[in-house]
């Protein structure tokens, strides 16, 4: 099949950059129920923009690669180990093309590999049938959103919601639960897949499956058909809102699975994925590996600029929220004028650090002077060009919860006075932010592209040997746009969000289904 390795970095290319159409409307509707000038109508916004500059630049939507996984239908006979070749050839050219971010690590050394191949990666799942073409898709779903998967075993204590028992409105709460659960930090408005029955491994996988259903698609069996539609009846009432910004959608779509189990377990498994919902299939033909068909792409397909022209136009005349403007080094005076709500641009520099740089920052001195500046929860895409200069191809935040235990520390030690991310993050944190004079700034998440463009200068790097995602970038920036949701007084949007949410989660406690 001569054709087969072009057809595979296709599919990967255009997962990666080009969001499917189903998605593309569950967008599109969930930005017309929210009122002009709010936060979640300004993420909203910046969300429909980062999808029109991937569109544009065919560039990853989201920097996060995830742990790509395919899966693959073939008809009797089909050799599947060149399938797999084809399939970890196509991976390391995107990899090398910048279309994906290097994500496989070493789950020991940490080190990255480089190409995204690795022991276990890329995940790729055949299943035999008897049709005469290739059925392939692919989903890239990233960590962010990978980390707020969940399961329960049955019978359940949830807060909020009671004894969840083994039956279907035990499984109701569960998923309920899951929404209230995620907040911001997987970057909702999201989607969830749900797997019923099965034993741990199974119903993850069950639960995964139902990703790669349609959005639009409706559920042949009517108890789970009628679970589907209360969920998505429901879920929004929470409040949590796009980026847990609070707002009127905070689930765009949910698919549920049934399967068997045994007697003694009784597990609900939910995937959660973001917004940038990245899958995509085609059909291919069996003998030559060429496509025949995309898949996911039917129907009208939502012009964003429209869309973005509407909500201009719904603002003019409005009062705008505070704007300011940030510039490194950052008096702790300024921070402390900053307060919650408050919309921040930032020009001039900012650093990079994730996972493996705060680890590193609690026992050793930083590359550079920190005192006064900006660290940004940020692993980008990046491409080196033939003169060595590098250049940022995407760069949206990453989950900053995951940080928690160093964040207030680190800020002290060095003098950082702003850290942005998405999700937001705890208590240790907060009291961090109040005591030195800090501020916490949430960044779009997902939007890799709409912040790449405001990135226009890579200044340098340090730690590379902890790999792309997770090396010090030192970057010039000009119109970063964030909001303010943890500022030097004490308040946290993230908190009272999820106090506001945990009590309408409650509304949901007495039974339904029976």
């Amino acid at each position: 099949m001569e054709k087969l390795k072009d057809s595979m970095y296709q599919l990967i290319v255009e997962t990666s950059t080009n969001l499917p159409k189903d998605v593309r409307r569950a967008i599109a509707k969930a930005k017309a129920q929210e009122n002009a000038g709010t936060r979640a109508a300004m993420s909203l916004d910046t969300i429909s923009d980062n999808i029109l500059k991937a569109d544009e630049n065919v560039s990853p939507i989201c920097q996060d690669t995830g742990l790509p996984t395919f899966k693959i239908k073939v008809p009797v006979g089909v050799n599947q180990l060149k399938i797999k070749k084809a399939i970890k050839e196509a991976i390391t050219d995107a990899t090398a093309n910048s279309k994906l971010r290097p994500n496989s690590v070493d789950s020991l050394t940490g080190a990255n590999s480089g190409d995204n191949l690795g022991t276990g990666t890329p995940i790729i799942k055949f299943e035999q049938w008897e049709k005469d073409y290739i059925d392939a898709r692919l989903i890239l779903k990233g960590g962010g959103c990978e980390n707020k998967n969940i399961q329960y075993s049955l019978p359940t204590e949830l807060e909020g919601l009671g004894r969840a028992g083994r039956d279907l409105d035990g499984i109701r709460k569960c998923i309920m639960h899951s929404v209230y659960q995620a907040q911001g930090q997987g970057c909702s408005a999201g989607f969830i897949g749900v797997g019923i029955g099965g034993d741990r491994t199974s119903g993850y996988e069950l639960a995964k499956e139902q990703l790669f259903r349609s959005v639009e698609d409706t559920n042949p069996n009517e108890g789970l058909r009628k679970l589907e539609e209360y969920v998505m009846d429901n879920a929004n009432e929470l409040g949590i809102g796009t980026m847990g910004f609070g707002g009127e959608t905070t689930l765009l779509g949910c698919k549920v699975g049934v399967m068997n189990r045994i007697p003694a377990s009784f597990f609900v498994s939910v995937a959660y994925n973001c917004w940038a919902y990245r899958r995509l299939g085609f059909k291919l033909d069996a003998e030559t590996g060429e496509v025949q068909e995309w898949l996911y792409q039917d129907g009208e397909k939502v012009d964003f600029k429209k869309e973005m022209e509407k909500a201009a136009a719904a603002l003019e005349g409005q009062d705008k929220v505070r704007d300011v403007v940030l510039e490194a080094p950052i008096t702790e005076e300024k921070i402390r004028e900053l307060h919650v709500g408050d919309v921040v641009q930032i020009n001039g520099v900012m650093h990079t650090g994730r996972d493996a740089i705060h680890k590193h920052l609690m026992s050793n001195d930083a590359p550079v002077d920190l005192n006064g500046q900006i660290i940004y929860h940020c692993g980008p895409v990046m491409r080196k060009d033939e003169s060595g200069e590098y250049h940022v191809m995407a760069a949206g935040p990453t989950t900053s919860i995951r940080e928690e235990p160093y964040q207030g520390d680190i800020m002290k030690k060095f003098g950082i006075r702003a850290v942005i991310g998405k999700g937001g993050m705890g208590p240790k944190t907060l009291k961090a932010l109040e005591e030195h004079g800090g501020v916490y700034l949430n960044a779009i998440g997902g939007a890799a592209q709409y912040y790449a463009e405001c990135i226009k200068k890579v200044n340098g790097v340090d730690l590379l040997d902890f790999g792309i995602p997770e090396a010090m970038w030192h970057l010039q920036v000009e119109g970063f746009t964030a909001v303010v949701t943890m500022d030097s007084h004490g308040n946290s949007l993230h908190r009272d969000v999820e106090k506001s949410s945990l009590e309408k989660l409650t509304q949901f406690k007495d039974p339904v289904f029976k």
